[in-house]
């Protein structure tokens, strides 16, 4: 068997330790940030969530809501929705631990499935409790 040196040890050791250790949870404000970015950058939210203008979504009123653009809808029969509902201040009817999974598998509580164009995304629990963070901290619409 063969010796290995003080360095040798001292980097193995330090190589198990990077290894096994935890990565550190994100502070609040972090955790809402990466929310922003994945509403805003990679779920596409505001496509349908936001009324639209011509100029693109109208984002004085974000995540409030909206009527889906007739252009849209695909040219076959699929059951579409017709509307995207306010999901700013988090989605009426569920609890954050049920948004959470609703972004994790696709399913209402109630076990249905939204209509197209809801995509059933599949974000991994990290991703989706910073979607849930940070859209709970979008003003909800006044009625």
């Amino acid at each position: 068997m063969r010796k290995i040196g003080v360095l040798g040890a001292s980097a193995l050791a330090l190589a198990a330790a990077a290894c096994t250790q935890q990565p550190q949870a994100m502070t609040q404000a972090q955790l809402v940030e990466r929310g922003s970015y994945l509403v805003n950058n990679i779920g596409g939210c505001n496509d349908c969530h936001t009324p639209m203008t011509p100029q693109g979504p109208d984002m004085q009123h974000a995540l409030q809501g909206a009527d889906l653009v007739i252009q849209l809808r695909p040219g076959i029969d699929v059951p579409w929705a017709a509307t995207a509902p306010q999901i700013a201040g988090g989605p009426a009817g569920y609890t954050d631990e049920q948004f959470v999974s609703f972004l994790q598998n696709g399913e209402r509580p109630d076990g249905t499935r939204p209509r197209p164009p809801m995509p059933a995304f599949r974000f991994n629990e990290e991703d989706s409790r910073a979607v849930v963070a940070y859209i709970k901290t979008v003003p909800r619409a006044q009625n």
